[in-house]
């Protein structure tokens, strides 16, 4: 099969109507897609949680032992 042709018949297939099974296929890899990208966000925002949480508590700790009152100042 030539260029020409090749590329002729992958346009043809670009232009030509879907089929709902296609076209439900498509949707639904996307679907999964999504939710991966959502569950990979989801835990890099818990181990931003958990990771600042210990930093709060870590620095309070030290705020503490090099003030008297344990305050900002």
């Amino acid at each position: 099969m030539s260029f020409r042709e090749s590329t002729i018949k992958y346009i043809k297939e670009l232009m030509r109507a879907k089929t709902i099974h296609e076209v439900i296929a498509k949707e639904l890899h996307e679907a999964h897609l999504r939710k991966l990208e959502a569950e990979t966000a989801a835990e890099y925002a818990f181990a931003a949680i958990q990771y600042n949480e210990k930093r709060i508590a870590r620095l309070t700790a030290r705020l503490t032992e090099h003030t008297e009152e344990g305050d900002y100042t």
